[in-house]
């Protein structure tokens, strides 16, 4: 699918759910595809990409950003606490604030560096062992916790377990963003991304739809 269909499809999902035009933003996910397919894309024009890894990132985005500045760059995968400076450094929005010892570090490191990357907690919505994410019983106290460390938290980031309908995770991380009044949602991918948008997702992370399939050799 091209980038121009997905941009399609946004504003007709966007349409269909009384949603303002141009209201989501498409996070084109380049983790782990070539520089010359990231390259096509950049040339098309667009400019918020998102990556799942420090080092990875670090190796490329740089490089980019010498001919493309206005692009953005979103971490959208785990981060570990030995990674924060450089996190803080390069990315543009950071997706994935999980626990209190990464929302200190971060903390400490933006009052460092006086730079500060927009902040998304991730909500382990469906409980799932081998995901990062903090359970929903417990989200309200970490946001005031972070909120209390001056984290700049612009909302909330779910990856919905693979054989559970999605927009059931949606509607909850909807709502545990709407009860401590933050705007943004991240949520939806390639396969349900229209359902994310109709229930208000703001941010939606598109990668193999965009770029063709992953090549992990």
């Amino acid at each position: 699918m091209t980038l121009s269909a997905i941009n399609s499809k946004i504003e007709h999902a966007e349409k269909s759910s009384g949603r303002t035009i141009g209201s989501t933003q498409l996070i084109a996910v380049s983790k782990v595809q070539p520089n010359e397919r990231v390259l096509k894309i950049l040339k098309q024009g667009h400019t918020i990409f998102g990556e799942n890894k420090v080092q990875e990132a670090h190796g490329k985005w740089p490089m980019f950003r010498e001919n493309f500045s206005n692009s953005k760059v979103h971490l959208i995968g785990p981060l570990q606490s030995n990674k924060v400076k450089q996190a803080v450094e390069l990315f543009d929005a950071i997706h994935t604030v999980d626990r209190l010892k990464l929302a200190q570090k971060l903390s400490n490191e933006i009052q460092s560096q006086g730079k500060a990357p927009e902040m998304f907690i991730q909500i382990n919505s469906g409980e799932e062992e081998q995901k990062s994410g903090v359970i929903p019983s417990e989200a309200d106290q970490f946001i005031s916790d972070c909120i209390s460390l001056d984290l700049p938290i612009k909302g909330l980031m779910v990856i919905p377990p693979i054989h559970e309908e999605p927009s059931l995770h949606f509607s909850l991380l909807r709502k545990i963003a709407q009860r401590n009044g933050l705007s943004c949602l991240s949520m939806g991918m390639s396969s349900d991304f229209e359902r994310a948008i109709a229930m208000g997702a703001t941010h939606i992370r598109v990668g193999s739809a965009i770029f063709g399939e992953r090549n992990y050799s």
